[in-house]
């Protein structure tokens, strides 16, 4: 693919002060810059950012309503009431339910959890579950990344003598449910000044403000940071302010000692002796974890997670495995369907979103499509499939595009919708179907940018093979880990050649394998294009041509470097 390199060269000023940082930091003035992108501008922020400390994390208590809500669960274990962790099916939920319930259950047993089913439950707080409380003589429901628009269930609950605690951090409407404490920094009257949290995490602070305020010293948080990691890897939440300190030392902890729950699903990936990144989180293990929501139950998820026997983790592990592959053939399937729709659009250049609905689409698997389409197409997609008499769809976006405020302008017409800005879901009858998806389009034609809906590559600084040397890469790696807000930096590189020596590879000849040189020096160096072989006549004719990549460690001689190069161009000159 050729993508539209986005490159801004950065103002006289703004290059002072990156060389400047740079010299005190001792790094390359390019890393300068892309600390300054990051809205880093001295020593000491930058310290910080390359070394987040645990001790950096903001106080609990700047939550609005985290002062009663501790108040109330103390209030509980004090009293010995039943207390039921619900949460949402996917993995920022299942983890989010994880961490609280294996924190509580170390000073109380009289705990329970709750994952919705998503095909008979759908999304959030359902009237089913606080049954289930009730059935179960359960005081108080710690409701986890959902709950925020659940205004009728928890007044069910209410009036059922059940207390609610939400932790979420979905966009809230101005009508908040009638729970005890409602955690969400997303509120307009919220005092807590990060609002980038994942349920997870906020999940996470609850359980800080419990053992600060019970004297129960921090270091028993620790092991349960590997959960923070991988939600916040799963739910693409910018990796900047808390998030980064929580990510960063939660990948620790899943490198040094996960719980036996995620070292089981590591074994199954191929990960238990490869150091974990985002990367591997988002790419093998989140999806097993959400397989057990979208093709089973979430509990399944859940149970592994807070599985204290290696076996039964094990086993498991299997079973999500197994779902996921259930997974993998439905989405396959289900986006073929609806890539052949698209496609045959005859004027699709036209349309700057896609709408989708078939009747016949697993409602498991609607967001994967959904993702698969914006990938594809460049365009904010939503996908809808029926569930019993009104139409359940997922919605994903493009960067910069804000999908909830699209969704937001039909509001009038849906039953239920929920989200962040660049996925959400809604719930609609059916008859609307077809007055959604004009007004939906009808908002994104008049508010997408048209770079928005471009394949676009944004270029973070220009190099010479020169600059690129260990203790460049060295001083890189002190950026991971990579986010939304932290995206992994591309590089610019012009006038490269061949060497002589590259070469097509891959079981389909579908890779090229690149060794560099461009007019600057006589370093030689390493790379790999993936899937643009067609690019390989162009570069064997000894032009010269620009190249875009990221700088990499070549897994089969661990130390060297490698460019894995996204684009490829001919040089102007050519």
């Amino acid at each position: 693919m050729n993508y539209i390199w986005q490159y801004n060269e950065p103002e006289r000023n703004s290059q002072e002060i990156a060389n400047s940082l740079a010299k005190e930091l001792d790094i390359d003035p390019a890393l300068g810059k892309l600390l300054l992108d990051r809205g880093i501008k001295t020593s000491d922020e930058a310290r910080a950012f390359f070394r987040p400390q645990l001790t950096s994390l903001l106080d609990p208590f700047l939550f609005r309503d985290m002062a009663t809500a501790v108040k109330r669960l103390n209030e509980a274990l004090g009293r010995k009431e039943r207390i039921l962790i619900y949460g949402d099916y996917d993995v920022d939920g299942v983890t989010a339910v994880a961490l609280v319930y294996k924190f509580l259950l170390q000073y109380y047993s009289n705990i329970d959890f709750y994952i919705p089913d998503r095909n008979d439950e759908g999304y959030g707080v359902s009237l089913r579950g606080i049954d289930y409380a009730v059935e179960t003589d359960v005081k108080l429901i710690i409701v986890l990344d959902c709950g925020i628009k659940a205004i009728k269930e928890i007044q069910y609950a209410k009036e059922h003598g059940i207390d609610f605690i939400i932790c979420d951090h979905h966009v809230p409407d101005d009508e908040l449910p009638p729970a005890v404490a409602i955690l969400n920094a997303k509120r307009t009257d919220d005092t807590y000044p990060y609002g980038d949290l994942s349920g997870c995490g906020v999940g996470f602070k609850l359980i800080q403000a419990f053992a600060k305020n019970n004297g129960i010293p921090f270091s028993e948080l620790i092991p349960l940071l590997d959960l923070c990691a991988v939600s916040i890897a799963s739910d693409i939440v910018p990796i900047m302010g808390e998030n980064r300190i929580l990510a960063y030392h939660g990948l620790r902890q899943l490198n040094q000692s996960p719980c036996v729950g995620l070292k089981a699903i590591m074994e199954l990936c191929g990960l238990e002796d490869k150091e974990i990144t985002m990367s591997d989180v988002i790419y093998k293990i989140g999806p097993r974890l959400n397989a057990s929501g979208r093709i089973g139950n979430g509990s399944a998820s859940v149970e592994l997670l807070i599985a204290k026997d290696a076996e039964q983790a094990k086993h498991k592990a299997a079973q999500i495995n197994h779902y996921n592959e259930q997974r993998k053939d439905l989405d396959k399937v289900m986006t073929e369907q609806a890539n052949q729709i698209v496609a045959s659009l005859v004027h699709k250049s036209d349309h700057k979103a896609i709408v989708k609905y078939n009747e016949e689409w697993h409602k498991g698997i609607i967001g994967i499509v959904a993702s698969r389409l914006t990938e594809i197409f460049f365009r904010p997609a939503v996908v809808l499939t029926r569930d019993g008499d009104v139409a359940v769809g997922s919605a994903r976006s493009v960067a910069g595009f804000d999908i909830y405020k699209a969704i937001e302008s039909c509001r009038d017409i849906l039953e239920n919708f929920g989200g962040h800005t660049y996925a959400s879901g809604l719930t609609m009858k059916t008859e609307n179907v077809a007055e959604f998806k004009r007004r939906f389009e009808e908002y994104v034609d008049s508010n997408i940018l048209p770079e928005q809906t471009a394949p676009t590559l944004d270029v973070d600084a220009m190099l010479d093979f020169q600059d690129i040397n260990r203790k460049f890469f060295y001083d890189l790696k002190r950026f991971q880990p990579y986010g939304p807000y932290n995206t992994k930096p591309h590089f610019c590189t012009r006038n490269v050649y061949d060497y002589g020596t590259s070469k097509v590879v891959g079981r389909n000849q579908e890779h090229i394998k690149l060794e560099l040189v461009d007019n600057k020096s006589d370093i030689i160096m390493n790379g790999i294009a993936f899937g643009q072989s067609s690019q390989a006549r162009y570069i064997k004719t000894k032009r010269s041509f620009n190249i875009v990549y990221t700088i990499e460690e070549n897994t089969h001689k661990r130390g060297d470097i490698q460019l894995q190069i996204e684009d490829i161009e001919p040089s102007e000159q050519d």
